[in-house]
């Protein structure tokens, strides 16, 4: 019937049809985008890979890169580097696959578990929480346990907050818990499942920094076959979390020699109620952010400004950031070598560093937007311009 009418309608009706075949089939390549994306998410949030046991987070990152790419190189730590071009500036894209976790400390007698936390967890974060640990068994449920209201020591009128938690596997004694293959060594992540919240904000662990894995697979899918003129290194690196020397960005630049280092991270809104508001500058569903300050890294100003200008160009917003309790792997990249230009680029993420994060898609999708289009600039000349000290490279005005 479809086919009757577009064959033997009248003009104005065939244009009509078109036009709805057309919008029909961009909602559905969008739809596909959005699904493809968010199924990423899900898979790569609700993975474990805490610091020093990126395995499962590892094997992902392969999976989605390989039909991309020209070559795939790993450092002697277990970092993932993954090139596309095989000429022209060498450009470092980076982000760390490890999350907060822990690891199992010392089994005691009465069956609880000691722990040793792996990265900077905030305390509040850490008491009556589940979590999986990771035997020789295979995947184990626990809960940090946390002094009963009722008992718990009391300072001025309020209970004490533990300075030290136990984790919980239901075991009567110590023998309990090593019939279920636990051991010390074995790694611990937070349970938290992906979930979609209204206005297309993202609930999950994990997000610093599987968000910057994420968008490291859309960029490497974009550029598919597309021109540019740089040999882009992916990097999926290993213990950022609580590793003041980055260590997998660190072997990792090593390897790759980059001309440029651009690494992926969460962005710290400061857009809840109680936080004073200099704490931090980025809103959730305010764009990409951009690094400005943390300690350890001061950015590349002409970096800073090119990326800046390329964000005016498209009209994308970039908000700025300064955060003193801030550190990732840009601040190893810089200091290759004789030194690398670096900036960090930020998709502004709630809550990071606990069970429950949340992000907005639309700053994932722009951060990505800025990504694609800041590798499509790059060249020999503009990278020449960049290391360049004897002029800087003008601001874009507001």
């Amino acid at each position: 019937m479809l086919l009757r009418l577009f064959f033997f309608g009248s003009l104005e009706k065939r244009q009509c049809m078109l036009l709805r075949l057309c919008a029909l089939l961009l909602l559905c390549t969008a739809v596909s985008a959005q699904d493809r994306v968010t199924e990423l998410m899900k898979q790569f949030t609700e993975a474990p890979g805490p610091p020093g046991a990126e395995g499962p987070v590892r094997k992902l990152v392969v999976e989605n890169m390989k039909p991309y790419a020209d070559k795939i190189m790993y450092d002697g730590l277990g970092s993932v580097i993954v090139q596309q071009g095989t000429s022209g500036p060498r450009i470092m894209v980076d982000a760390h696959m490890d999350e907060l976790g822990g690891m199992v400390r010392h089994i005691r007698p009465d069956g609880y578990i000691s722990v040793q936390m792996l990265g900077y967890w905030l305390q509040q974060a850490l008491g009556d929480q589940r979590w999986v640990i990771i035997g020789s068994k295979g995947a184990v449920l626990a809960v940090t346990e946390l002094w009963d209201a009722h008992v718990a020591p009391h300072e001025a009128g309020h209970p004490a907050t533990p300075t030290e938690y136990f984790l919980d596997v239901g075991a009567r004694n110590a023998a309990d818990v090593t019939a279920l293959g636990i051991s010390p060594g074995d790694p611990m992540v937070p349970v938290s499942e992906f979930a979609i919240l209204p206005n297309q904000r993202y609930l999950a662990k994990a997000w610093d920094d599987r968000v910057g894995c994420i968008a490291m697979i859309e960029a490497i899918r974009r550029l598919h076959g597309q021109p540019h003129e740089n040999q882009i290194f992916y990097t999926a690196t290993i213990q950022e979390e609580g590793s003041i020397e980055m260590r997998g960005a660190t072997t990792s630049a090593h390897i790759i020699n980059p001309d440029i280092g651009i690494a992926l991270e969460v962005g710290i809104t400061n857009d809840t109620p109680g936080n004073k508001p200099e704490a931090a500058l980025e809103t959730l569903g305010g764009g990409p952010g951009i690094m400005m300050y943390s300690f350890s890294e001061y950015p590349n100003r002409n970096l800073v400004h090119f990326v800046q200008q390329v964000a005016a160009d498209n009209h994308i917003p970039l908000q700025s950031d300064f955060v003193e309790g801030f550190g990732d792997d840009a601040g190893a990249i810089k200091l290759n070598g004789s030194g690398v230009p670096v900036t960090t680029l930020l998709v502004p993420t709630r809550s990071t560093h606990t069970h429950n994060g949340i992000i907005d898609r639309a700053d994932f999708d722009r951060t990505v937007d800025l990504l694609v289009l800041l590798l499509q600039r790059l060249d020999g000349p503009t990278v020449a311009r960049i290391k360049n000290f004897d002029s800087d490279w003008a601001a874009p005005s507001h």
